[in-house]
């Protein structure tokens, strides 16, 4: 990857709706040559989906709920079975497997706080745990999906 893909990445990650001719202008190429490498770089990974970036607010999803997962079990068995309940709820926008006291870390969007409780109840019921810490966010002082492409 260099410095042009870069610049490519930087443009799409700010706007993916752009057309590929803004896109070349923008970072000193003519169409072909941009839509060329933005192929390679979807081929080989690096820009994994197109996506719009929803308000939670506006959509009434506003509550935000970090949730800190101690467990008992670290086999690849339970793993396995607590990666696939927690994959198959919609709720949960992130997903960590930790180093340090806490073994998992969820992003949790909800309506509200009974909301997360009904969550809460499922997840709980889903597989054994050994603690779970809720965490509620009072505001949101910056949210980006850019990352710091140099």
């Amino acid at each position: 990857m260099d410095a042009i893909d870069r610049k490519i990445l930087g443009v799409l990650q700010h706007d993916a709706s752009l057309s590929v001719a803004e896109i070349g202008n923008r970072v000193g190429l003519s169409s072909t040559p941009c839509w060329k490498r933005i192929q390679k770089l979807e081929a080989e990974g690096v820009i994994q989906r197109r996506v719009a970036v929803v308000d939670p607010d506006k959509v009434g999803l506003g509550v935000s709920v970090f949730v800190a997962i101690e467990t008992g079990d670290h086999s690849e068995e339970w793993l396995s079975r607590f990666a696939d309940a927690v994959r198959a709820m919609p709720e949960v926008l992130e997903f960590y497997r930790m180093a340090g006291d806490v073994d998992y870390m969820l992003r949790v969007a909800c309506a509200s706080i009974q909301d997360y409780d009904a969550f809460y109840k499922r997840l709980i019921a889903a597989i054994p745990l050994k603690n779970v810490t809720s965490r509620f966010a009072m505001e949101r002082i910056k949210q980006t999906t850019v990352l710091p492409i140099a």
